[in-house]
């Protein structure tokens, strides 16, 4: 008898061999050396998964974590095997935001003998936490980030410097920082403005420090994918990083440059910049193999691209 299959079982049947790489994620044994506070892993051969691994505490953003982001991230950048990160939280959320507890000292008693220094030791600390999250940005890497649960102050600054955001149904968002008396430092008030479009909502989101969750997250453009829970997303991102890793690498990194560059700047800018760019990066044999592959009908999956 035939029978039509639906476009919901047919999807979750293609996630399977994905959902079974999700196990192979998980962060059950810890944070991997060096780290302390993150778990790097390679799910698949050019695909590295980077987690953060404080669950007992919600994962908040302790000291460690602020250094150890930049440091895992410029390794990333400089690793040729990599060619797309996937970014998630381990435990029952995605992040409650900064340890307050473990940050006092940095925030609540700067170092200086006077206004003057004080003040300049504050900007040198804020500069070093920007850092944290604006190397995601310099990662050529494209990084699809994957939220469950809260994503709460840092979080926010965290994602919106990402490429890609999925979220699961029960994830909900928070620009919490008013509540603790500061302005937002680390990216939310520059990057959620170019990321949602609507001048509007993120005063609102900022201002107040309500919750923003899934259904909203997904109709503003702060995401562009809502799943039922954390494996069927796991298994969705890793599927999306698989199709990326899949393409050139000197086209995909090429393409988050530009884009990037774009954003910063007026079109006639950014059309020179590409001007610029592809003049050398199109005497590249990736150009001829994937014009090949599509003549013939190939799979990019089937193309054996070099590193980069």
């Amino acid at each position: 008898m035939a029978f039509v299959l639906s476009s919901a079982f047919r999807k979750q049947v293609l996630l399977i061999p994905f959902m079974n790489a999700v196990r192979g994620m998980s962060s059950s044994g810890g944070p991997t050396p060096p780290f302390t506070t993150l778990s790097v892993s390679r799910p698949a051969e050019t695909i590295t998964h980077v987690e953060i691994c404080r669950p007992e505490k919600r994962n908040a953003m302790n000291k460690a974590f602020w250094l150890e982001m930049v440091d895992c991230f410029n390794q990333i950048a400089e690793d040729s095997e990599c060619r797309v990160v996937v970014f998630s939280g381990a435990g029952k959320l995605f992040t409650s935001g900064i340890d307050l507890m473990g940050m006092a000292s940095d925030i609540l008693q700067p170092e200086g003998d006077d206004t003057a220094r004080i003040s300049w030791n504050v900007r040198r600390v804020i500069t070093k936490y920007q850092e944290t999250f604006s190397v995601i940005e310099k990662c050529p890497k494209p990084v699809i980030v994957a939220i469950h649960g809260a994503c709460i102050g840092g979080g926010v600054d965290l994602i919106t410097a990402c490429d890609i955001r999925l979220c699961t149904q029960d994830a909900w968002f928070q620009v919490k920082e008013v509540d603790i008396g500061l302005a937002a430092d680390v990216g939310t008030l520059q990057r959620l403005p170019r990321v949602i479009g609507s001048r509007s909502l993120v005063n609102e989101l900022a201002f107040t420090a309500r919750k923003m969750y899934a259904d909203e997250a997904k109709s503003c453009g702060l995401v562009s994918r809502v799943f039922p829970d954390k494996d069927t997303m796991m298994a969705g991102a890793l599927e999306m990083a698989g199709e990326i890793a899949s393409k050139s690498p000197v086209a995909v990194q090429g393409t988050k440059v530009n884009l990037i560059y774009s954003r910063d700047h007026s079109v006639p800018e950014a059309l020179h910049y590409i001007n610029t760019w592809n003049m050398s990066m199109l005497q590249t044999q990736d150009l001829m193999k994937s014009a090949q592959a599509a003549m013939e009908k190939k799979s990019l999956k089937d193309i054996t691209f070099s590193k980069l």
